[in-house]
Order: structure tokens, then sequence, then C-alpha cells
């Protein structure tokens, strides 16, 4: 499409080349001269090359410092990138087939691939242009995805869902929500376990990304753009918001809750309920609801809280 369409279609202003053709919404890391990227901060693009992309979506405040660039200005410009997205969702119109292994039947997107000494289970689904590796083994009313990618030596228990939409919105001037469409995919490391009923979302422009050699319990949910980092371990019913990076050797307690662009360091374990909000910078054990601390720390503090009852009596009693 030319910028010119595009900037028709979402109501924005732009600037430079209206002729210039774009196929794509990319992150900065992916972009090339057919790419609109997203700009809210330019201190993250200090060597930031206008040749290097096609055009910029962003605010009037930071265009101002852009020189030589096509733009498109917004005055909304997160309301303005949800509409870029929806431009660019892809609505996969592929062949599928039904087959038959063992015994049961799944379907399967033609323009997939799968590799050797695979098993699935029944009524399972494998979406347009998943890459799936040798000895891997998804069970019954499991769904992958389109682009999903999954390596070698994997096992999806069933009722999962890989490559679900990710929960993105934003509010238009009228009150009304409008979705961010999720781009990417999500990436699959070797000698992972994914458990039953857990739901991994792609990402918004790139791939959320599942380590080599991650374990994960039942209904766990991992949003878009997660990184979970290798060997990490994730108990039942925990809950990580988008963008956060779990480091390697993360071992996550059950209903634990992880806001979004939470990052944690390497060999890090957080114990079950724990609500994680703010970063985690050094290894060791975390425990707290709000805020968290260093388990030491936390322990400390919950046998002051267990005495909150008598020492309001005394406090009473002194009427002070």
């Amino acid at each position: 499409m030319k910028l010119s369409s595009i900037a028709k279609i979402i109501e924005v202003d732009y600037y430079g080349n209206g002729n210039h053709d774009i196929s794509n919404v990319s992150n900065f890391a992916d972009s090339n001269k057919s790419s609109i990227i997203f700009i809210t901060d330019l201190n993250s693009f200090k060597t930031f090359d206008c040749n290097s992309v096609g055009a910029i979506l962003t605010s009037e405040s930071i265009a101002r410092n852009l020189q030589n660039c096509n733009l498109l200005i917004s005055k909304n410009p997160k309301l303005s990138f949800a509409k870029l997205t929806n431009i660019f969702k892809k609505d996969f119109h592929v062949e599928y087939e039904i087959i038959n292994l063992n015994g049961l039947s799944f379907y399967k997107a033609k323009n997939s691939k799968i590799g050797k000494n695979f098993n699935i289970g029944s009524n399972s689904f494998i979406g347009s242009k998943v890459n799936i590796g040798h000895n891997v083994m998804i069970g019954n009313n499991v769904s992958i995805l389109s682009g999903v990618s999954i390596g070698n030596d994997v096992c999806i228990e069933s009722g999962t869902v890989i490559g679900s939409e990710g929960f993105g919105n934003v509010l238009d001037v009228n009150g009304k929500w409008v979705h961010i469409s999720h781009l990417g995919s999500v990436s699959i490391g070797n000698n992972v376990s994914i458990g039953a009923n857990c739901t991994i979302d792609r990402g918004t422009l790139s791939n959320t990304v599942i380590g080599d050699g991650v374990i994960i319990d039942n209904q766990v949910h991992i949003a878009h753009n997660v990184k979970i980092g290798n060997d990490s371990a994730i108990a039942a019913k925990t809950g990580i918001a988008g963008s956060a990076v779990i480091g390697s050797r993360n071992m996550i307690g059950g209903m634990v809750g992880i806001i979004d662009h939470i990052k944690t360091a390497d060999d890090v374990i957080i114990s079950a309920t724990s609500t994680v909000n703010k970063d985690l910078k050094e290894p060791g054990t975390y425990t707290g609801i709000m805020p968290i601390s260093k388990h030491a720390t936390w322990k400390r503090i919950a046998l002051w809280i267990t005495k909150l009852d008598k020492i309001a009596k005394f406090l009473n009693l002194k009427k002070i």
C-alpha cells in the first residue's frame, strides 16, 4: 500500500513521500525499507537512520526531532497503531486436510511442516505455516495457530492453545475499544513440556518466546511478547502479562501473577501466590503480595503482621 493511502485509512497526517510502498508494520529490529515502525520514545533510537525504514508512526513532539523521514503523525499514536495493525493483519486462506494417524484424526494446513516421530491426539488443529520439529507429542483438542514454531522433543498436553490473539486494546474518542491485531507468533524451543489447558499468546509484532528446556504446568497463561528463559519451570494457574522477560532457570510457584514489562534475573525462585510488580534484579527466593521482597525480608514482615492485632489493642489501652 502507498503511505498516503495508509494515512487516510488510519486518519493521520503524513509527511514525506506519500507514494512510498509499505508492506508491513514491524519493530525496529526486524524492519526494512517497506516497514512502518512505531516510536513512542526517541531515547531508544539514538543511532536511528530514517533510510532503514519505510515510515515512522509517532507523535508530533517526537516527529520534530526526525529529519528527512517519511512520517505518520498522530494525536493519539497508540490508537493509530491499533488501526495500523488491523490493516496488516494476515487473513490466511489456505487449504486444510484431515490426517489420520494411529487411528486418530486431526486438521493440518497443507503449508505447515511436521518432523519425524510425530504423535498427536484427536481433533487437534495445526494452522498455516506452522513448523514442528522431531519427536513432538501433541494431545487431544490442541490448537497450534498460524506461524508457530516448535522445536524438537516437545510435549504439549490436551486443550492447550498456542498462538492465540493477545489482549491489546486502545480506547477511541468515543470510549470504544479498538483491538490491536497481533502480527507476530510463538517460538517454542527444544525439550519443552507444556501442560493441559495452557494459553500462549502470539506477539504483537515479534514472537512470544519459550526457551529450551522450559516446563509449564497446567492452566498457565503466557501473554503476548513474553520471553521465558531456558530451563525455567512455571507451576499451575500462573499468569504472566505482556512483554515480561523471565530469566533462565526461574522457578515460579502456583498462582503467581507477574505484571507487564517485568524482568527477572536468572536463578530466581518466586513463591506460590506472589504478585510480582517490580523487576527482580538478583538471584534468590522472593515472596510477597504487595510489594514483593526478598524471602528473608518477607518473613520478618509476616511475623509483625501476625502481631498487629495485639499491637493495636495495646495502643488503644494507652490512648495513644
